[in-house]
């Protein structure tokens, strides 16, 4: 039986992150794709060299021809301008929405079966040009999103208290962005609830933290985040790669839940074999609804920010 095959489109640090973990596990056969030539052939020899020594029969290709994705079964998008110092996702607006309207027509005519991770910043919006791009339904296209800023979350929460990351229970949902909203009511340390742990006032100072944390990463090390990143993206393939049924705060495109309509926003859903498999409502408290509902206006003005934009340049 033929391995199936999972396509990087962008084989920068995050896209290369996340093959070689997936490269580790086994997933499938790995097409690194990047418009940089040498990038991504560079890389893919240096990961196949690697085979020998783990076991590891899978194939690695680095390509700058896009048509080498052909017949991928899962295709990861981290295409486009990096986050540089000084500049918010939204700032990345104008740049990388022509880029995803190539990459979304490139997956459609090579690709049409595949499902899609975006990871591009800023997420929320091109997720969505992406889905208009392909046509795909929203159980075949998801955006990364929760999974990275539940990661920072729970990692601050395990800092503070001095236990173990998996003890940490926790999600952060909405926007992929800096009103993102990390849910008190559903975080817990040990099974206990966090904020009979911590003090209101420190919870939102390791919340605050949580929101910049990409900021955070970028000011250090003047670009963004690829480790955390990478890794979070690994475990939405996998998820689909195995079949998982795994429930992660992603953004997914919402039809009437959390009542939202027409938007890509982050939410708990399940990500198995057939993709998008639903979406896990829960019950918010009014506070956590009102913020939400907040970051979810911000994507609406992020979309329409970008279809202005796209319309400027036709």
């Amino acid at each position: 039986m033929a391995r199936r095959k999972i396509a990087f489109i962008g084989a920068g640090n995050v896209g290369a992150t996340c093959a070689h973990l997936c490269f580790l596990r086994g997933l499938g056969d790995i097409v690194l794709y990047d418009i940089i030539d040498g990038l991504p052939q560079g890389k893919a020899l240096d990961m196949a060299e690697s085979a020998p020594v783990l076991g590891i029969d899978a194939t690695v290709i680095g390509t700058t021809n896009i048509s080498d994705i052909a017949g991928a079964d899962c295709c990861v998008v981290t295409s486009g301008s990096p986050r540089k110092p000084g500049m918010s996702r939204d700032d990345l607006l104008k740049i990388n929405a022509k880029v995803m309207s190539d990459v979304g027509g490139a997956i459609k005519q090579h690709a049409p079966n595949a499902f899609i991770i975006a990871v591009t910043n800023p997420l929320d919006a091109m997720v969505t040009q992406l889905k208009r791009v392909t046509g795909f339904d929203k159980h075949r296209i998801v955006g990364q999103a929760g999974v990275l800023d539940s990661a920072r979350y729970r990692t601050f929460l395990a800092m503070e208290l001095g236990m173990s990351v998996e003890s940490v229970s926790a999600m952060v949902l909405g926007g992929h962005g800096d009103d993102m909203v990390p849910v008190r009511s559903y975080t817990t340390a040990g099974g206990v609830p966090v904020d009979r742990l911590i003090s209101a006032k420190r919870l939102e100072e390791i919340e605050v933290r949580t929101r910049n944390g990409g900021g955070e990463i970028v000011n250090l090390m003047k670009t963004s985040s690829y480790y955390a990143a990478g890794t979070a993206v690994f475990k939405m393939v996998e998820a689909y790669m195995l079949d998982k049924k795994e429930v992660m705060p992603c953004a997914a495109y919402l039809e009437g839940e959390y009542g939202v309509r027409g938007l890509f926003a982050g939410v708990p859903v399940v990500i198995g074999a057939g993709g998008v498999e639903r979406v896990v409502e829960i019950q918010l408290t009014p506070q956590e609804k009102k913020a939400f509902d907040s970051s979810v206006a911000h994507v609406k003005e992020l979309v329409d920010a970008m279809d202005k934009v796209i319309a400027q340049g036709n």
